[in-house]
């Protein structure tokens, strides 16, 4: 998956946002004012926004209920986040990936660790625990369910808000994964320079 091409479906632009969209991305968004601002400092839209923009119902609900795994959350951020480079990797949403590289960093994910998770659990730098996610993740992508040998080890580490928020953690950056590459996202300035290697598409057993 690559964002060379042109998109099927572009962002809207803020000035295209009419009052009740612009309302509801107030009500989500903490940056909302600034991104709809029209000054000349004002910072471009994220094109993930752009995109919500087109249909303001699905654009309150989504950041409504992502905004609990962001902001409210029983799991570690950084065991998110590895969640997410895993699935956007396997996926090749490069979007997802380059914006999951610059947040992981944020919490301690550093450049080797980014690098492995190409490799995925079978790479020698992960902690069991880590390891044992980085498996739910592809056991989720390839079987549509977390085998019973890893569900176990998972539920020895977190409790069963954390166990639920692993599987709606997966599910939903794998829905904006679909998404992301169904119309094209392209990168947001400077994303580029948040991931060097692009992910591709893997294909396992």
């Amino acid at each position: 998956m690559t964002t060379t091409s042109p998109p099927r479906l572009a962002p809207l632009p803020a000035d295209q946002w009419d009052e009740r969209a612009r309302s509801m991305l107030r009500g989500h968004v903490r940056l909302a004012d600034r991104y709809l601002s029209g000054r000349p400092d004002a910072p471009p839209m994220p094109n993930v926004l752009g995109i919500l923009g087109h249909h303001t119902e699905l654009a309150a609900a989504w950041l409504a209920y992502n905004g609990v795994l962001l902001d409210q959350p029983a799991l570690d951020a950084r065991y998110r986040e590895l969640l997410i480079l895993r699935i956007a990797r396997c996926t090749g949403s490069v979007y997802e990936w380059a914006q999951h590289v610059r947040i992981g960093a944020e919490y301690g994910i550093d450049d080797a660790q980014v690098a492995a998770v190409a490799h995925g659990p079978a790479d020698p730098l992960w902690s069991p625990v880590e390891r044992l996610l980085l498996s739910a993740a592809d056991e989720l992508l390839d079987r549509h369910r977390v085998t019973d040998d890893t569900w176990s080890g998972l539920a020895a580490h977190f409790d069963t808000r954390q166990l639920l928020e692993i599987l709606f953690v997966a599910g939903s950056y794998l829905c904006l994964a679909l998404v992301f590459n169904s119309v094209d996202l392209q990168l947001d300035p400077g994303m580029d320079r948040a991931a060097p290697t692009p992910p591709q598409k893997e294909e396992r057993p």
